[in-house]
């Protein structure tokens, strides 16, 4: 697959950059790099990203939902709650495999499956 006609970085609405770093470094393991007060940015193995209080999350069930894929997700769940987001839809199962959905701390509503 080439970096063409692909999603290649989101953006995700942070209206407290602290608080978004602490809650997406403790769940996932993101590291950060800040281009100044109003940014940051992460990156991983699939997809490139940032952090940035100049926009604000959509209202629940309005806008794109990022779904992210973790091999444990039970796991995955209990760390969403423990470091202060709320389950909205609890693990449910799919044809082809289990997801759920929270709300972080910022308001951003998203998503984790697996097989």
């Amino acid at each position: 697959m080439t970096k063409n006609d692909r999603i290649d970085y989101i953006e995700l609405p942070a209206p407290d950059l602290g608080v978004a770093k602490a809650f997406y470094g403790k769940v996932f393991g993101w590291k950060f790099v800040d281009y100044g007060p109003e940014y940051t940015s992460f990156s991983e193995e699939r997809l490139d990203g940032g952090l940035t209080p100049t926009r604000r999350p959509a209202a629940l069930g309005q806008g794109a939902l990022v779904v992210m894929y973790a091999k444990d997700i039970d796991a995955v769940q209990a760390a969403v709650v423990e470091a202060g987001g709320e389950i909205i839809t609890p693990i449910f199962e799919f044809p082809g495999g289990r997801r759920f959905q929270f709300v972080d701390p910022c308001g951003n509503e998203l998503a984790v499956w697996t097989e």
